[in-house]
């Protein structure tokens, strides 16, 4: 009696899962919009520009989701998050998504029930300073005041590095970036720290951005990507590989400007499945043959994005390092379109 009780709740539990899972990509559809959870402002990853358009590295994410699901990159509701309001805004159903600089460990994919899709940014814990405070090390700042976005994993890294080199240092908490920076900028601490891409991105904006200097110590792993609830394996799904469309198509060369002549076929089979030209992928997601080829449309493929937004050639100046392909030594790689 017990073991029919117990498979009966598991069924039910295996329901329940299965129609939420429905219910975001039904959502999304019936709504029309992607409803995606983004930071408050972090010029090169989510910021609105002059005119209000939301541009930038994980924007371009929520925008190719969109256009995989309703044809349309410009049907994204970008829902603004800080570090502390993202997750309950992703477990209550307010957002379908969230793209928001978000580090994957394992408390957040297993204790907070989210499923991390995939990483779009290898990343990790940095300082910045100001060049006049004289410090050339992380290890040399004992006693500094510490500005730290609170609901982060970087105030636990922060803790755990000052510990393990036995110095110490006095929190500054800040809810947002834009404060950060601001207290920052005003002397409230001596010390601005969080990844280090967001450092980048932060002095880039900088009247005077020689004035301040990165330290060299990176003291954590921050793999970033994209997440969803769990329990939504086929939303999941689309979003998984919505993002290893657009890694694939910088792999197979495939890009903004040629995947229109390309998407008339080519004699490399995994391009025609990419684009659609060959296969059912697009009918296995619950989404037409053209779902990759409108995500890679919508921004490029994933150099492109990354170029356009926080490349070498961009104020933000990042070098595409541990985030170049796998074939170029790099760490990013996409499982086969096979």
């Amino acid at each position: 009696m017990k073991k029919s009780v117990f498979l009966g709740a598991l069924t039910v539990a295996g329901l329940a899962a299965g129609m939420s899972a429905a219910a975001t990509l039904d959502d999304v559809k019936a709504r029309g919009t992607l409803n995606c959870g983004v930071t408050t402002g972090l010029v090169g990853f989510a910021a609105p520009d002059a005119s209000g358009e939301w541009e930038g590295f994980d924007v371009g994410v929520c925008r190719a989701v969109a256009a995989a699901v309703l044809g349309d990159s410009n049907a994204v509701e970008f829902v603004p998050t800080t570090g502390k309001t993202r997750f309950t805004a992703l477990a209550s159903g307010e957002i379908d998504m969230l793209a928001r600089n978000t580090t994957w460990t394992f408390s957040r994919d297993v204790d907070l029930k989210f499923e991390f899709v995939g990483v779009n940014y290898y990343d990790g814990q940095g300082f910045m300073a100001p060049k006049e405070l004289g410090v050339s090390s992380a290890k040399d700042l004992d006693g500094a005041t510490v500005c730290i976005q609170t609901g982060t994993t970087t105030e636990l890294n922060l803790a755990d590095f000052f510990r393990a080199n036995n110095i110490s240092y006095e929190p500054v908490p800040i809810e947002t970036n834009a404060e950060a920076q601001q207290q920052y900028l005003a002397g409230a601490c001596d010390v601005f720290t969080t990844d280090a891409s967001g450092l980048a991105a932060t002095r880039a904006t900088f009247e005077n951005p020689g004035d301040h200097v990165l330290l060299p110590e990176i003291v954590s792993k921050e793999p970033l990507g994209p997440l969803v609830r769990h329990g939504d394996n086929e939303w999941g799904d689309i979003v998984r590989w919505t993002l290893n469309a657009l890694i694939t198509a910088e792999e197979l060369g495939v890009t903004s400007a040629n995947i229109g002549e390309l998407s008339a076929g080519t004699n490399n089979p995994e391009v025609n499945r990419l684009l659609g030209t060959e296969g059912e992928l697009g009918g296995m997601l619950g989404l037409d043959a053209a779902w990759a080829k409108n995500a890679i449309m919508a921004g490029g493929n994933y150099g492109e994005i990354f170029e356009k937004n926080i490349g070498e050639n961009t104020p933000i100046g990042l070098a595409r390092g541990l985030n170049a392909m796998w074939t170029e030594g790099g760490l990013i790689y996409s499982p086969p379109f096979r």
